[in-house]
């Protein structure tokens, strides 16, 4: 197994996404203990966000390429080359101001890729990007899945499973501590629900047949 972790967080030891993400690797590398991981920490290796340089070779111009789309491209390729090549992706996602880090979103950006990972057909789009698990270690300070309000507010989750989906990964699973900000025995409980996902998940995937 390929497995892909990704975090996102800027807080460094005080994530509660990094602390989730790493504890989900570890549950998984447990289970499959010949697991190769390859490690994207977005907070210190963020992609530029995207520019035309990067988007031109998207467009099909493959002449005359400046020094910079050559580079920008080069990034971009690296970055969708990874995201191919993984079985499992593990997304330590925080919830900033009611969506995911400008981190994850340039990464995104940089994956999301005509004849790579989708492709447009008569039908409407199809994903190229499937067959593979994505695990969302999602991160709260406040409670937004327990209200109408709350997941109105919320573009953070839905966006992740949106885009996935849009990629062609329909096995995307969240394991959630939410209302970490509101003190903490709030943040405790939290993070005991999320490591009851954690051991959860991980108990389902060791009973489905290879």
């Amino acid at each position: 197994m390929k497995l892909l972790h990704i975090d996102s967080s800027i807080t460094g030891q005080n994530s509660v996404s990094r602390a989730l993400s790493a504890n989900i690797v570890a549950a998984l590398k447990k289970a499959s203990p010949g697991a190769e991981v390859d490690y994207l920490d977005l907070a210190v290796q963020a992609p530029a966000h995207f520019t035309m340089d990067a988007m031109c070779p998207r467009t099909g111009q493959t002449e005359n390429l400046s020094p910079a789309q050559i580079a920008e491209n080069a990034v971009s390729e690296k970055l969708v080359q990874q995201f191919l090549a993984a079985d499992v992706v593990v997304i330590g996602a925080p919830f900033y101001n009611f969506g995911i880090p400008s981190q994850l979103k340039a990464w995104i950006d940089r994956i999301a890729q005509p004849g790579r990972t989708f492709r447009y057909t008569a039908n409407g789009p199809e994903g190229l990007a499937g067959g593979k698990k994505v695990i969302v270690a999602s991160s709260r300070g406040g409670f937004y899945s327990t209200s109408a309000q709350g997941q109105a507010m919320e573009h953070q989750e839905s966006y992740l499973q949106t885009v996935l989906g849009f990629f062609g990964v329909t096995d995307v699973q969240f394991v959630r501590a939410e209302g970490v900000a509101l003190g903490a025995e709030a943040k405790d409980k939290a993070l005991a629900l999320a490591d009851q996902a954690i051991e959860q998940l991980v108990e389902a995937e060791a009973t489905v047949p290879a």
